[in-house]
């Protein structure tokens, strides 16, 4: 079994929900679970899991952010969940 690639998440490209991954929304957030790492990460901002959902509706992260309303002020905080998100397998870049 290979190690896995570590991405740079980049806010101008497209991202998913990786396909290996279900997305469970809660009264709290959202569970996700990867199927290929059983990995399990929660979601405990319902405008994160938002932002994840309209992932494949946008051109970019940047513009699934811009659509849920974040602000200036709060883009870092959503950035920052993104990039863990990405880093960690649970979103990807569509191919």
């Amino acid at each position: 079994m290979s190690a896995p690639t570590t991405v740079a998440f980049d806010a101008d490209q497209a991202w998913v929900l990786n396909s290996s991954v279900a997305l469970r929304p809660e009264p709290f957030g959202a569970l996700l679970y990867h199927f290929g790492t059983r990995k399990l990460s929660f979601l405990k901002n319902l405008t994160v899991v938002e932002v994840v959902q309209s992932l494949p509706d946008h051109p970019s992260a940047n513009h699934a952010l811009a659509a849920a309303g974040i602000t200036d002020g709060d883009r870092p905080l959503y950035l920052n969940a993104l990039a863990a998100l990405a880093a960690s397998g649970m979103i990807v870049q569509p191919s």
